[in-house]
């Protein structure tokens, strides 16, 4: 379990150092074949609380599963740290997909993307329009207004985490981002090329130019004293990026070559001293 000051104290190392931003995973309980069990901290509380004690770096969900919230009061509490941070927020988007914490927690696992559709209705037009008149299959919101409007015009950018098609399908005429995570790319430039031709090709068939939409992807990076990832919710353990800080920032500039936006580092182990250790892959990133 990570205790608050660490988390505190890990945003603020990144900040430091450079990262332009930072995400939390929005998950409620895993549960594992030996019978243990995990859970981390709320999302929403610790991004509004991380907002408060930064000042430069972005943040947002790594992505928000839009079934945990009324999706009203997702917009809600999006608006809201939006407002703590001074305008740092990223607004990731997803349909959620580990059955245990659903059922542990009383949330819907059936018709997800269905419901996933109807949710970002109502978010996006909160977020965009200020308010909607929405009566649905799952979700109601009847004459709702978003006040105090967020503080920025339109809301904060929106990005949603998916490969599924009809997913893409639903979110690409709107979202300013997508994301990967590093898994479906088996963590390596190569695997990312025909899901990003997905992509492409999704645009174009719902009337969006390619070019207009930031492409971003999770790579997992291993630092010494890093263990490994693998999990039963993961079909296999895949290449981490590891090495010199040469070698991190040379893979890193291969996923930039394919025209991606950012890249999300998944550190392990992730501690202050991993922060750290960064520093020089990002100067050298940055031309040093």
């Amino acid at each position: 379990m990570v205790r608050w000051p660490e988390y505190v104290a890990m945003a603020r190392a990144a900040e430091d150092v450079g990262f332009d931003t930072l995400w939390l995973g929005d998950h409620l309980l895993y549960r594992y074949d030996d019978g243990s069990t995990r859970g981390p901290w709320e999302a929403w509380t610790m991004l509004s609380a991380l907002a408060a004690s930064t000042s430069r770096i972005r943040l947002g969900p790594l992505v928000a599963a839009t079934a945990f919230h009324a999706p009203a009061m997702l917009a809600k509490l999006a608006a809201t740290v939006d407002e703590v941070s001074g305008g740092r927020l990223i607004l990731g988007l997803g349909a959620g997909w580990n059955e245990a914490e659903f059922r542990g927690f009383g949330f819907p696992f059936d018709h997800r993307i269905s419901r996933f559709e109807e949710a970002f209705t109502i978010i996006r037009t909160l977020l965009h329009e200020g308010r909607i008149d929405f009566d649905g299959r799952f979700f109601q919101a009847r004459d709702c207004e978003l006040l105090p409007p967020p503080s920025r015009p339109g809301g904060p950018p929106l990005m949603v985490g998916s490969v599924g098609p009809r997913m893409l399908e639903i979110t690409l005429p709107h979202v300013a981002a997508w994301n990967v995570w590093y898994r479906q790319s088996k963590n390596t430039p190569e695997g990312l090329q025909p899901i990003l031709r997905q992509v492409d090709e999704t645009c174009r068939a719902v009337g969006r130019d390619p070019g207009t939409l930031e492409k971003t992807s999770a790579v997992f990076v291993r630092l010494p004293g890093g263990a490994g990832r693998l999990t039963k919710y993961d079909e296999a353990e895949v290449a981490p990026l590891e090495g010199s800080s040469r070698e991190i920032s040379d893979g890193i500039r291969a996923y930039a070559d394919l025209g991606l936006a950012e890249v999300q580092l998944i550190v392990d182990p992730i501690t202050i001293e991993s922060i750290e250790n960064l520093a020089p892959v990002l100067h050298l990133l940055d031309g040093g």
